[in-house]
Order: structure tokens, then C-alpha cells, then sequence
């Protein structure tokens, strides 16, 4: 055999060598893809089976990276889609997916992945300025690197490009309030009252904006709008709340003229659910304050 038959088949050799291995690391995936749902520990074992099989598979790695995201292993989701973005740098997702993977870590207590979240994010951004969710963690990130005005640009971005999105708002109009830009603050949050349809899933954020509502309303000095969005915001509370009733009760209480019955049904309401039960060390001076108030309000 002459040397350039001999590397002609060391050749094909390695090439059958490497579509088994593609085909297998697919097999493999595709187990994985069945299990997911009910074994996410047995899909990552196929997962990263494949993977090194087939290290070069940009999907695999996601469907990798997705299953660690279903386990919330910040780390490791962050690291695998690291892997990712170096053999497809022209997926959009990729870079946004690793953006949240170390928006996550900073919030489980690793700030310094905040800074490290603002490459990916802007990467998400320059391969597709669409995806509404890379300029609000980019805000995020840029709002815990001290960088505000960054932060209100890419919110106000985020918002823009989605606006049904019910979370955009009040990080938004937090920061503005914060920085006493009240009148900004309302529009914010108006705008965001309007646009967000109410459903299981955005009612909680929808209560968040009603209740920064009535905190402009207070700062403004307003005690009808604060009143106006505090019952708006009863509306949305739900049994996630149960301080809401004390909230709203005490502020028909000290209303001039106050609004006696329904903060005495309110205040009663907060004293029956909380104050008798398991939640009231964890509420002690509201009701404290709370039987001060119906005390007052029945003389």
C-alpha cells in the first residue's frame, strides 16, 4: 500500500469514525428529549454523553443547557452555554440564555456575575435587537453595577420591544422612584396597568404596579389616587397578600374624614387571617397597629 492510499483510508476510517459518533450522540440526545420531563437527572446523563461524543453539536449543548436551566443549576447552565456560543456565536438565544444563567448566579449570591451577564446580554442584543428580554437583564445587570441611567435605558428598551411583558415595570419604576423622578415613576407604571392583560401568571406583577401606584400617589401627596390604586390593587392581591387588607385598611382609616366602615372590614379581615394565626410574629407591629386602629375607629 502506497502513502497516499494509506492516508486516503486512515481518512475514511476517521470519517466513519465521526458520523458514528454524530449519529450515536443523536441517539442519545433523542433518549434524553423522552426522559426530560420526568428525569431531568437521567436526561443531563444522556445529554452529556452525547456531548462527548459529539462535543461540536451546538443543540445538544442547548438541550443540555436547558436542562440544567429545568434544575436551576445556574453554573454549569451558565458554563455549558458558555460552550455554545463558541461553536455558534450567531445564535441570538445562546447569548441570552447565558446572560440569564449568570443573572441568576448574581442573585443566588454571586454579584460579581453581574458584570460578567453584560457581555452575553449585549451579544444578544447586537445578533438580534428584537428579543425583548436581553435589554431588561441588561438592566438588571447594569442597575447592580451602579451604572442607573444604563439601567432606565435598557428597561424603557425592553418595554419597546414587548410591552406585554407584566415584569418590565416595576423594576422600572422602582429605579424612578428611587431617584424621585415621581412623574416618570406614574407613567411607568400607568402604561404598564393598561397594556398587561390580567391572567394567573402577570396578576401578581399587575398588584406590584397598583401598589407602586399608591406609593407615587403618597410621595405626590394625593391621597385620592393613593386610595383610587390601593382598591385597584385589592383586586389582583389574592392570598399571596394577606397584608394587603391591612394596607388598605389603615389607609381608609387615617383618610380626613375616614372611611370607617370599610376600614374596620378591612382591618377585621387582616386581624382574622393573620393576626390569630401562624403569620403573626412575622406581622406583629401591623397588628398591633391594626387593633389600635379598629379601637379608635369604633369610639
Amino acid at each position: 500500500m502506497n502513502l497516499n492510499v494509506a492516508v486516503l483510508t486512515l481518512g475514511m476510517l476517521f470519517a466513519a469514525g465521526c458520523n458514528r459518533n454524530h449519529i450515536e450522540a443523536i441517539n442519545l440526545a433523542n433518549e434524553g428529549d423522552q426522559s426530560i420531563k420526568v428525569n431531568v437527572e437521567g436526561a443531563i446523563q444522556k445529554y452529556e454523553q452525547a456531548v462527548q461524543l459529539d462535543p461540536t453539536n451546538h443543540r445538544i449543548l442547548w438541550k443540555l443547557a436547558g436542562a440544567y436551566e429545568k434544575k436551576e443549576d445556574w453554573d454549569k447552565m451558565a458554563s455549558t452555554l458558555s460552550r455554545s456560543v463558541q461553536v455558534a456565536p450567531d445564535f441570538a438565544t445562546y447569548w441570552y440564555k447565558r446572560g440569564l444563567a449568570l443573572v441568576n448566579q448574581a442573585e443566588a449570591g454571586n454579584p460579581d456575575a453581574y458584570e460578567q451577564a453584560k457581555e452575553p446580554l449585549k451579544k444578544c442584543i447586537e445578533k438580534d435587537p428584537n428579543i425583548a428580554e436581553c435589554y431588561f437583564l441588561l438592566g438588571e445587570a447594569l442597575l447592580w453595577t451602579d451604572d442607573e441611567q444604563g439601567a432606565i435605558e435598557n428597561y424603557n428598551k425592553a418595554i419597546e420591544h414587548d410591552p406585554s411583558h407584566s415584569y418590565f415595570y416595576p423594576p422600572l419604576a422602582e429605579l424612578y422612584i428611587t431617584l424621585r423622578q415621581v412623574n416618570e415613576a406614574e407613567q411607568v407604571l400607568k402604561e404598564g396597568t393598561r397594556l398587561v392583560p390580567p391572567s394567573e401568571k402577570n396578576n401578581p406583577k399587575i398588584y406590584g404596579m397598583y401598589v407602586l401606584l399608591g406609593n407615587v400617589a403618597l410621595l405626590k401627596k394625593d391621597k385620592n389616587a393613593q386610595v383610587a390604586a390601593m382598591e385597584r390593587a385589592e383586586q389582583f392581591a389574592g392570598d399571596s397578600h394577606p397584608e394587603f387588607s391591612f394596607n388598605l385598611g389603615s389607609t381608609y382609616a387615617t383618610m380626613n374624614p375616614p372611611q370607617k366602615e370599610k376600614a374596620v372590614r378591612l382591618l377585621e379581615q387582616f386581624t382574622k387571617k393573620v393576626c390569630r394565626g401562624a403569620q403573626s410574629a412575622k406581622f406583629k407591629e401591623q397588628c398591633e397597629t391594626s387593633a389600635s386602629l379598629v379601637q379608635k375607629l369604633g369610639q
